[in-house]
């Protein structure tokens, strides 16, 4: 990987590396997703890239998403 990139998150579950990666780029906040999963079996994982300038903003939005996602299942 780019060495301008920096890995934020691990997934195992494609659809919320999606999820959280739309996040970041409607925040305009440049992301990738590596998919290293097994294309047959689906065992592995998906990683989160961001570039280095954003890594601050992009956890810090992230940490806000999780909790406001933890105060709506109350």
């Amino acid at each position: 990987m780019n060495p301008n990139w920096t890995k934020i998150k691990v997934f195992t579950n494609a659809l919320q590396g999606e999820i959280i990666k739309q996040m970041l780029v409607e925040n305009n906040i440049p992301a990738v997703l590596l998919n290293k999963q097994d294309s047959s079996y689906h065992f592995g994982v998906i990683e989160l890239y961001v570039d280095n300038e954003h890594v601050l903003e992009a956890t810090a939005l992230m940490d806000s998403f999780n909790d406001e996602e933890i105060t709506h299942e109350d």
